[in-house]
């Protein structure tokens, strides 16, 4: 094991090898009888203690070691000296930073010990010193790799990439007018049906725009009392009911705040809001001092809002305040050709999240995706891809006869027939509305069945003959380039 290194640096010759044969066993010894010598052997070599005597004859201990203390700081510096003016003392303190001032005569062990000392000092500051080096990393790494991820998350709500869409999508329009209104730090107003994606364009104006950099903060207002919506916004300061928090105006300053079902707030936090929104400041519960509001508000609805307004249920200055653009996303059955390319998006998130793989989807899958109206938009097509990925073959192709059945029921409005102009309800006869069930009952069990039709007349109770009547009657074929399963 490698001995610690000390430098003895003294003029007398005797007193140098009188040290040397003391500290021998413990440390690597190097000596130096002027003051020029020793600063070659710090240049050459790692020494960890210098052990200095105060009068030698070209200068004094204290004016070396202080030479010493500007060029290798690390160096613990110990002066040894006969003489015990309190001068000296000070000025070996305050000038050279000694770590001790040893009196000739000295004894062996007290040496040894306070060496040893000085060693685990020096070795106590290397430790700061690179943890001091491994926390400036650390904290360059951190902010490195905050700032990577902010770009990342920044690219994801990008407007051609992040909002996934086909070549001739209505969302065309709508990412336009996104990226328009982006950078000017306006108030917007989302207007569409519930998992639409509002919340989605929302984050996508907010990665767009100036305050990228800042926190992007959701409030739900459904289901909310007043009290409750002034704590999780506004924050609560001790002294007051509850301990104190910051609320989510702080958390987020400078960033952007989205309201989500913005109409269910209550009419008494309403005027709350809109006074926050006029003066440009708020003040939490428990406090008596203001702080400054910096924070982009985007509001979105479900629900009607200026219907709301006329019959009294939402501020009508609140309204025009949130409404600075108001901007509606159309529901998913009106942009019908999204469904394959948002069902191949989501299935490649699925299979992230659920950790089962999955080639795509049949031709014949996406078809009956596409017919469905999804009523509850993105969101309940989202929980179909992940129901479609359990049901389905491991590692395989997602086909129709994995899709729930009240999706595999749904007309295609798109079809030729006679039966896909019969309304659902209203002034059609019974026999029409009887017709229209079956021939839905009669597409849903083909599909589960791959086309096979004995398979499903068998389930439907119908001979073969009578299944091709029916479908014949409703005009029910198979999509072109799908392979009928083979007859059992």
């Amino acid at each position: 094991m490698t001995k610690p290194t000390i430098l003895i640096v003294d003029d007398e010759v005797r007193s140098l090898e009188a040290l040397e044969r003391t500290l021998f066993d413990d440390f690597d010894v190097l000596t130096a009888e002027t003051t020029a010598e020793a600063e070659r052997l710090l240049a050459d070599n790692w020494v960890q203690v210098i052990l200095c005597d105060q009068r030698m004859p070209e200068e004094t201990g204290v004016a070396f070691l202080t030479r010493v203390r500007d060029r290798w700081p690390d160096v613990i510096r110990i002066i040894i000296s006969g003489y015990t003016e309190a001068d000296d003392i000070i000025a070996g303190l305050n000038e050279a930073g000694i770590y001790h001032y040893i009196t000739k005569p000295w004894q062996p062990e007290k040496l040894i010990l306070t060496l040893k000392n000085a060693l685990e000092m020096f070795e106590l500051q290397r430790q700061n010193q690179l943890l001091a080096i491994e926390l400036r990393l650390s904290e360059q790494g951190a902010r490195r790799k905050l700032s990577d991820n902010r770009r990342k998350l920044r690219r994801q709500y990008d407007f051609d990439d992040g909002i996934v869409r086909a070549q001739g999508s209505p969302m065309n329009r709508i990412c336009d007018t996104l990226a328009r209104v982006a950078p000017y730090d306006l108030s917007v107003l989302f207007l569409g049906e519930s998992g639409t994606g509002k919340e989605l364009a929302a984050r996508a104006i907010h990665y767009n725009s100036l305050r990228w950099n800042k926190p992007f903060a959701v409030q739900a207002c459904q289901a909310v009392d007043h009290d409750r919506l002034e704590r999780e916004l506004f924050g609560v300061r001790e002294g007051h009911a509850r301990a104190d928090q910051p609320g989510v105006l702080e958390r987020a300053f400078g960033g952007t705040l989205f309201l989500d079902e913005v109409a269910e707030m209550p009419l008494s936090f309403q005027a709350r809001l809109l006074r926050v929104m006029q003066e440009g400041e708020y003040r939490p519960l428990g406090s008596n001092q203001s702080r400054k509001l910096d924070i982009r508000i985007i509001a979105a609805t479900s629900a009607d809002l200026e219907k709301s307004v006329a019959e009294g249920c939402f501020r009508k200055d609140l309204y025009f305040r949130l409404a600075g653009v108001t901007i509606a996303i159309p529901p998913l059955r009106e942009r019908r050709e999204d469904v394959p390319i948002l069902a191949n998006y989501l299935l490649k998130q699925a299979t992230a999240s659920l950790g089962k793989e999955a080639t795509g989807f049949s031709p014949e899958a996406l078809s009956c995706l596409k017919r469905h109206d999804w009523p509850g938009n993105v969101r309940e097509l989202r929980n179909e891809i992940e129901r479609m990925l359990v049901m389905g073959p491991e590692g395989g192709e997602l086909g129709a006869d994995v899709i729930s059945p009240r999706v595999l029921m749904a007309l295609d409005p798109a079809q030729n027939s006679d039966l896909a102009h019969l309304p659902d309800g209203g002034n059609q006869t019974l026999k029409e509305r009887v017709e229209a069930i079956e021939a839905r009952i009669l597409r849903e069990s083909l599909i589960r069945h791959r086309w096979n039709k004995s398979r499903a007349a068998r389930e439907l109770g119908l001979s073969r003959v009578g299944l091709r009547s029916k479908l014949k009657r409703y005009g029910i074929e198979r999509e072109a380039g799908l392979a009928e399963a083979s007859s059992v």
